[in-house]
């Protein structure tokens, strides 16, 4: 029997993208409703989990269901919720307890890359990069880069404090990056502050040859080469990291120790000692769930039952019938 698995919710409001996996692959994916009941795994994507919209899913007889999401615990307590999370059998999230890892970590043959990476010339108008658009702050980040700003200057490209345009097409990312690297450093200020919460706020300085500073995830040195990064939370206020900041700035010497790693590359990375990131965690569930149907038999479909409880059903299945949602 072939595996099907199924999308019950999108991707922050879009198709869940799949472009990581060969067509071959793409066809065990869907996103129609009406095979649900033949889904043999479904997933919801957390942070897209409405109550009203959900939780009145039937589950049937041998279909597993898997919770995914990057975002923060603390941006989604619920993930965290033993009540909510025990009507899942498998989490895809950014933790490495994870049953399938998905992390923001690059992967080795990109720290290759950046190793190699010829650095460009550096801005001598500012020092300090910024690009943050979201005004979620679960971790003192909006105040830590006003602060910081009013000691020395920050282009900051983002929505928020912006005082920067970007002087060509905004080509998204490529844009994103190309700025970066004309900075010697680059604020890396995570939204809460969660182990294993480590995003492209450092990696993406790292690999275009910028100095990251960041504040974020306790365990971040698991993440990162050794001595690539300035952690922002050893510093007692914004005045003192921007005088640090001037320092190196003044002292090219102290500067380049930033960049050590590059000569040893990417293998003193602890996490890559520990366990690999996938390159494709949608592949790496495509094949769990293959590995567990080996030799089994075509699953019964059954009598579904109702995980969020057959009250909650009704009442998301009257909202649903209201709004003339089929789902």
């Amino acid at each position: 029997m072939e595996p099907l698995i199924l999308f019950r919710t999108g991707f922050f409001g879009a198709p869940p993208s799949l472009a990581g996996l060969s067509e071959q692959d793409q066809a065990f994916f869907t996103s129609d409703q009406d095979r649900l009941p033949e889904a043999t795994v479904v997933v919801f994507h957390i942070p897209d989990f409405s109550r009203r919209l959900h939780e009145d899913t039937p589950k049937y007889t041998g279909q597993s269901w898997v919770a995914w999401s990057m975002e923060s615990t603390v941006n989604y307590p619920r993930l965290v919720d033993h009540a909510f999370m025990r009507v899942f059998d498998l989490r895809m999230t950014y933790e490495r307890s994870s049953d399938i890892w998905n992390p923001y970590l690059p992967a080795p043959e990109a720290w290759w890359e950046a190793a190699r990476l010829r650095r460009s010339e550096k801005r001598d108008d500012a020092q300090v990069v910024m690009f943050q658009s979201a005004a979620i702050d679960r971790s003192g980040r909006n105040a830590f880069a006003s602060n910081l700003m009013a000691r020395l200057p920050v282009h900051s490209y983002g929505r928020h404090l912006n005082n920067r345009q970007f002087t060509g097409p905004d080509l998204g990312r490529l844009s994103k990056l190309q700025t970066i690297r004309r900075y010697r450093f680059c604020l890396a200020l995570e939204n809460s502050v969660a182990p294993d919460y480590v995003t492209e706020k450092i990696f993406d300085p790292l690999m275009v040859g910028t100095v990251p500073i960041y504040r974020g995830a306790p365990n971040v040195a698991d993440f990162a080469p050794p001595g690539s990064w300035i952690d922002g939370n050893l510093f007692k206020d914004p005045r003192e990291l921007a005088d640090y900041i001037g320092f190196l700035a003044r002292t090219p010497a102290e500067y380049e120790k930033y960049f050590a790693w590059q000569a040893r590359g990417p293998g003193d990375i602890p996490i890559f000692g520990d366990r690999m990131p996938p390159s494709e965690p949608f592949k790496v569930l495509l094949e769990l769930v293959k590995g567990r149907q080996a030799g089994k038999r075509p699953r019964r479909r059954g009598m579904p039952h109702y995980p969020f409880g057959l009250l909650r059903a009704v009442q998301a299945r009257v909202y649903r019938a209201v709004r003339g949602d089929k789902r």
